[in-house]
């Protein structure tokens, strides 16, 4: 994975090249957007570039957290889109964010197995000797794991924690690990690639996401429009079909 100070520097590089008229006449609208959120995201893409031709939307996927200290460290984005309040929250006490939030979609967590699931998973209490990967504790599916585990009363033994959910998704695929707690909306996404298993105590960790303007963006208009996109009707038929809650 690009480090922070790594993908920092190249998103400068992104900007000072793209941003404002280039020589192509397009404008730059810079996205930072959970991982979770990229099918949906990149769909959008194509509607908000055909209502408006002259902007080319970029976007950096990767766990909201890592994109909250990116923002903090100064990395340069028009719009931050995260998987959590609180995650949002760091970005909005770091300055870069200072209207208010919209929250536009809800998420939870299910189990991926390999597909046919071999281990015979059936829920959260079957997992002990399974090699069973998370997301880290301060990433949302990471937090929201957490939750989980605690409603079923029980205590998680995972081989790995990932940074984001898309990591977390990759080792069950790759056949590294056992199992992994994705949202459902990723484990949707895998198709036939995992095996699903529903978890009924992931009830008690719904993650809302929000989604704002970034405060010294130099696409400001473009930026509202992009979350109005997202929090309008199109944005809520996109979501709802790819398995997204209701805010």
């Amino acid at each position: 994975m690009i480090g922070r100070v790594a993908l920092g520097a190249v998103l400068v590089l992104g900007t000072v090249s793209g941003c404002g008229s280039g020589d192509s006449g397009e404008s730059t609208l810079t996205v930072f957007a959970a991982a979770s959120l990229k099918s949906v995201f990149t769909g959008l893409e194509k509607d908000f570039e055909a209502a408006d031709p002259g902007v080319d939307v970029q976007f950096s996927f990767a766990g909201s957290s890592e994109l909250a200290a990116q923002l903090e460290a100064g990395a340069p984005a028009d719009v931050f889109a995260s998987a959590d309040q609180p995650t949002m929250d760091k970005a909005v006490h770091s300055g870069r964010i200072t209207s208010a939030p919209a929250t536009f979609a809800t998420n939870v967590l299910t189990l991926v197995t390999a597909p046919g699931n071999p281990k015979g998973i059936n829920g959260i209490n079957d997992l002990a000797d399974a090699a069973l990967v998370v997301c880290a504790p301060q990433v949302p599916c990471g937090r929201a794991t957490k939750k989980v585990a605690d409603a079923a009363g029980v205590t998680l033994r995972p081989v790995s924690e990932e940074s984001s959910v898309a990591d977390v998704l990759t080792k069950v695929t790759s056949g590294q690990a056992d199992a992994g707690f994705v949202y459902v909306t990723d484990a949707a996404g895998a198709g036939a690639k995992v095996g699903i298993v529903a978890v009924p105590e992931a009830a008690a960790a719904v993650n809302a996401y929000p989604i704002a303007v970034v405060a010294d963006s130099k696409q400001a208009a473009n930026a509202r429009k992009f979350t109005e996109l997202v929090t309008g009707p199109t944005g809520r038929a996109a979501l709802a079909a790819a398995g997204f809650g209701a805010p």
